[in-house]
């Protein structure tokens, strides 16, 4: 039940959608992810989500909700540091390409090589002319990867500049979110005109025929992570793989208990 009593549908976005709410609406969608990760195995399939957005935007908390009840074998969740001396010197895409799905999985991407169009781009991290060959090179990457087979989905998280203090400031004061704040994000703080520009630049770059954008309203968090969710499980073409079903027989005895030797025993 909403807040006022009603049955909220999730799209309302007149007022947060409650906890209660979203966990009951979550929880036939995470069904859904268990088929589709059912599927792709099946099939050999490869699914490659690209989740992007601004600082405390909700990417790590959408795929959260998308992990949590997969397979860790099979769902990885690649978020990586800043690059190393090494990898600063190789291609571009290299290290990113490492990471990609083999038959079967799914990699979250929790940001991507669209790094250098964003935060490496508004905070200095690499010149105008290392942008524009990323701008240039990003659609036929992604083309390359497409014909290849992989199923590739590229979210934006939009967060208006209000919600954006209010998330930093929660981090501020809360000591198990205070490792999310860093330098940056506080720095990140005076650019949100500059990352807006960035932002439109990359998306007229990089929106395409073959590997499109889908932007996806994070103001509200809970709303956002169901949303994406939905759109995620309907642009796949899901096939219904039947479920393996395992016989439980009776055990045939009493259950034993663990016992220890040589003084040993649990804490």
């Amino acid at each position: 039940m909403g807040k006022k009593g009603k049955k909220s549908n999730g799209d309302d976005a007149s007022e947060r959608l409650s906890k209660a709410d979203y966990y009951e609406q979550l929880g036939p969608l995470q069904l859904e992810l268990n088929r589709l990760a059912r599927w792709l195995q099946h099939t050999g399939k490869r699914l490659a989500v690209v989740i992007e957005g601004r600082d405390t935007a909700g990417k790590g908390g959408v795929i959260a909700a998308i992990a949590d009840d997969l397979n860790p074998r099979q769902c990885h969740i690649v978020a990586l540091g800043k690059p190393s001396e090494a990898e600063r010197t190789q291609w571009y895409y290299q290290r990113y390409v490492a990471h990609l799905p083999a038959a079967g999985e799914i990699v979250l991407f929790d940001r991507s090589w669209y790094n250098r169009a964003g935060v490496e781009r508004v905070m200095g991290f690499c010149t105008e002319d290392q942008v524009a060959a990323f701008l240039k090179q990003a659609p036929a990457f992604e083309k390359l990867l497409v014909d290849d087979g992989i199923l590739l989905l590229k979210y934006w998280l939009t967060v208006d500049q209000a919600q954006q203090e209010e998330r930093f400031a929660e981090r501020a004061e809360d000591p198990l979110k205070r490792w999310k704040l860093s330098p940056i994000d506080l720095t990140a703080r005076e650019k949100y005109a500059d990352y807006t520009k960035a932002r439109a630049d990359m998306l007229a770059a990089t929106h395409t025929k073959h590997a499109p954008w889908t932007l996806v309203d994070f103001n509200d968090q809970r709303r956002g992570r169901l949303r994406l969710i939905r759109h995620l499980l309907d642009a796949i073409p899901d096939k219904a793989v039947p479920e393996t079903k395992f016989e439980f027989p009776p055990l045939g005895h009493e259950p034993l208990k663990e016992r220890f030797k040589a003084g040993l025993k649990p804490i």
